[in-house]
Formats: structure tokens, sequence, C-alpha cells
């Protein structure tokens, strides 16, 4: 009896979503986001499998700035027991090329990760029209 519950209850619960590349890390983003006149920098907490366990709104900046310090990022990765991190933020500009702080922040959001054995898996710049940059696929990231 116990297990056709457990087997019924399985089956109706919602699977989290996968995020194992950045294109379904994009489209979960809103598009209220996208084409927002100031930058807000997002993070997706993963568990083992890339499943979703949280997304939240690290910070809102300004038209062509966004503060985000790796406590910011990582606190709520250790409140909910993340076994890893996508970050993404947007660039209100339209041009989804990374700026030398958009680098510098992953720099140090990689080596945070490192630190805490919560590898950052990627970070994604976002753009109106649906543009985006993937710091894993243009090789900025390094294998954790």
């Amino acid at each position: 009896m116990a297990v056709m519950l457990r087997e019924r209850w399985l089956k109706k619960r919602p699977q989290p979503p996968v995020l194992d590349c950045p294109w379904r890390v994009v489209q979960r983003i809103p598009r209220s986001i996208c084409e927002s006149r100031k930058e807000h920098f997002l993070a997706f907490y993963l568990d083992a499998r890339n499943h979703l366990v949280r997304e939240e709104t690290v910070s809102i900046g300004t038209l062509s700035a966004s503060l985000v310090h790796p406590r910011e990022v990582f606190s709520p990765a250790i409140a909910h027991a993340a076994a890893a991190l996508i970050v993404a933020h947007n660039h209100p500009s339209g041009d989804c090329s990374p700026s030398p702080e958009d680098k510098d922040v992953t720099r140090r959001l990689q080596e945070s990760g490192a630190l805490l054995g919560i590898p950052l898996l990627d970070h994604l710049v976002v753009a109106t029209g649906g543009d985006f940059y993937s710091f894993r696929e243009s090789g900025f990231l390094r294998e954790t």
C-alpha cells in the first residue's frame, strides 16, 4: 500500500526543470528582465543532477551596472543545499558582449564557488531579442 501511494505521489508531483544548457536557462529569464532598462542579476541554484532547486534575483542595478558580491550569491546556495549554480544578468544596452566587470565578477564567483564546493557552471549575459553570451561556451569558465 505504501509503495502504491508513493508511486502515485511521484507521478502527480511536477518535476523541477533541468538546466543543463544555456538555452534552457535563457528560457527561464522573464522577457521583462531581458528588456529592462536596469541590470538584473539572477541566480539559479541546482541540485546534483542540474534540477532547479530555487531561482532568485540577487540584485537590481542601474542602467549600466549591477553590484554583486559573492556572499549575496552563495548565501541562498548554502541555505538551499545547492550543489551548483548558474548566474545570469541582462545588458540594457542590447549588446550581450561581456564587459571587463562581468569577467571580473565571473572570476570571483568561480573562485568562491570552488572554495565552497558549489561550482559556478555558467554565467549568461542576455539582451533583448533573445541574444545571449555564455561564459562556459566561450571557454572563459574552466571545468571544475
